[in-house]
C-alpha cells in the first residue's frame, strides 16, 4: 500500500472538515477535540495537511503548542530557518511570534494545535508563505 495513503487513513484523531478559508495554501482539515470554553480554557484541534499544504504567516496573542502526530512538516518563525518536524516533535510558540507550519511537499502532516491563553484573542492571520520561499526550504 502507498505510504501516503496509509498516513491518510491511519490518523489518531478524526480528520475533521476541510478548511474553507483564505488562511491556507493547499488543502487542510480541522477537527475540534476540546472546544473553546470557560471550564478548561484550553482548546485543542487536530489539523491534517495534504502534501505541500501550509498555513499563512500568523501570530497567536496567547501563544500556541503543536504536538506532531504524523508525517513530515515544517515550522518556521520569522527571521529563523524552518525546522523539519516529525511524529513526536513538540513546538512551543510564544505569544505574538510570527510563524507558519505545514506539510512537506512529499508527505501528509498532522498535528494537534493547542491554543494557550485563548482569552487573549484569536490568531492574527497575515500574508501567505510564497511558493518561492516554500520550495527553497532545506
Amino acid at each position: 500500500m502507498d505510504k501516503s495513503k496509509i498516513l491518510r487513513e491511519s490518523v489518531i484523531f478524526p480528520k475533521g472538515e476541510k478548511i474553507a478559508n483564505d488562511h491556507f495554501i493547499g488543502t487542510a482539515w480541522l477537527q475540534t477535540l476540546v472546544p473553546v470554553d470557560s471550564t478548561f480554557n484550553c482548546p485543542v484541534f487536530n489539523v491534517t495537511f495534504e502534501p505541500g499544504a501550509r498555513n499563512n504567516w500568523h501570530k497567536h496573542p496567547g501563544g500556541q503548542i503543536l504536538l506532531v502526530t504524523g508525517g513530515k512538516g515544517y515550522y518556521q518563525e520569522e527571521g529563523h530557518k524552518a525546522r523539519v518536524l516529525h511524529s513526536g516533535d513538540v513546538v512551543t510558540i510564544h505569544p505574538d511570534v510570527k510563524h507558519w507550519h505545514g506539510a512537506a511537499p512529499d508527505s501528509w502532516f498532522t498535528h494537534l494545535a493547542i491554543s494557550t491563553n485563548p482569552e487573549k484573542g484569536d490568531a492574527e492571520w497575515l500574508e501567505p508563505v510564497t511558493d518561492k520561499d516554500y520550495t527553497n526550504l532545506k
